[in-house]
C-alpha cells in the first residue's frame, strides 16, 4: 500500500505539472490507476473518473499560476464557457451511462490518440500560426471555434488526455499571440470542462477517493509549480518522456487486450 501511494503521488504531481505546461498528464495518472486498481471494464472507467476528479484541483491551482497573462483574454472564457462545459458534461454521460466494455476496448485508441496528438503539437503549432498574431476571429470563423471548442470539451469529458493541443490550436485561429497567455486560458477551460466532469462522476460514485483524495494534494503541488516554472522548462523534453511514455502505455494496452481475446 505505502509503494502504491507513493508511485500515484508521484503520477499526480508529475502530471499537475505536466499540464499546466503543455497538457498531457492524465497519460500518466489513468494508466497508474488503471494498474492498481485492476484490468477490468469496470475498472478503467473507474480509473479514469477517479484520475479527472484527481488533476481538477492542480488544474485550479495552475489558472490561479497563470492568473496574470489572463488579464488580457478574459473575454474568451466568456465565449468558450458554455461550451466548454456543455461538452464536458455530455462527454462524462457518455462515459457513465454506456457499457464500460466499450472504453475498456477504447482504452489503448485513447491513449494512441492521445500520444500521437501530444507528438505532433510543434507541427500543429506552425499550421495553426501559434506564436503569429492575425486578427481575431469574427461570424463564421467564431462559431466554428466554439464547435470545436465543444467537441474538445466531449472528449475530454469522456477521456481527456490530450486536449491542450486541440484548445491552443483553437486559441491560435483566435488570434492570440502569447503562448503563456494560450497556456493560462488553456488551463481555465480545462479546468471548466474537468470540474463539470468531476461534479457528474462524484454524483455517479465512480471515484476512488482512496487514492483520489491524495492524489489531489499532490497534483495541486505540481500544477502549481508547473505553471511557475513553464517559462524555463525545456518543453520539446518534457513532450518526448510524455510521448515516449505515451506510446509504450498503448502498446501495453494493446498487447494485453490481444492477449486476453
Amino acid at each position: 500500500m505505502p509503494l502504491e501511494i507513493i508511485v500515484l503521488c508521484a503520477a499526480a504531481a508529475a502530471a499537475g505539472a505536466i499540464n499546466a505546461i503543455a497538457g498531457g498528464g492524465t497519460l500518466l495518472t489513468f494508466p497508474t490507476l488503471y494498474a492498481i486498481l485492476g484490468s477490468s471494464a469496470e475498472m478503467a472507467r473507474l480509473a479514469n473518473c477517479t484520475s479527472t476528479v484527481a488533476l481538477l484541483p492542480g488544474a485550479l491551482s495552475a489558472a490561479w499560476g497563470f492568473r496574470r497573462e489572463l488579464s488580457a483574454s478574459r473575454h474568451w472564457v466568456a465565449w468558450l464557457a458554455a461550451p466548454s462545459l456543455i461538452g464536458g458534461i455530455t462527454g462524462s454521460l457518455l462515459l457513465t451511462e454506456f457499457s464500460p466494455d466499450t472504453f475498456k476496448v477504447l482504452v489503448p485508441w485513447l491513449i494512441l490518440t492521445a500520444a500521437t496528438l501530444f507528438a505532433i503539437q510543434p507541427q500543429v503549432a506552425r499550421w495553426t500560426g501559434i506564436g503569429q498574431a492575425h486578427a481575431a476571429p469574427r461570424g463564421g470563423t467564431l462559431a466554428a471555434i466554439i464547435a470545436f471548442q465543444f467537441c474538445v470539451a466531449v472528449y475530454g469529458g469522456y477521456f481527456g488526455a490530450g486536449i491542450g493541443i486541440l484548445m491552443l490550436s483553437a486559441l491560435a485561429m483566435m488570434g492570440l499571440s502569447d503562448i503563456h497567455a494560450m497556456n493560462g486560458l488553456k488551463t481555465v477551460l480545462n479546468a471548466l470542462i474537468n470540474g463539470v466532469s468531476a461534479v457528474w462522476f462524484i454524483v455517479k460514485q465512480d471515484v476512488d477517493w482512496r487514492y483520489a483524495s491524495i492524489m489531489m494534494v499532490a497534483a495541486i503541488m505540481g500544477g502549481y509549480a508547473g505553471a511557475h516554472v513553464s517559462r524555463r522548462l525545456n518543453k520539446n523534453l518534457v513532450r518526448r518522456v510524455v510521448v515516449a511514455i505515451g506510446f509504450a502505455l498503448a502498446a501495453w494496452e494493446f498487447s494485453r487486450q490481444m492477449r486476453g481475446a
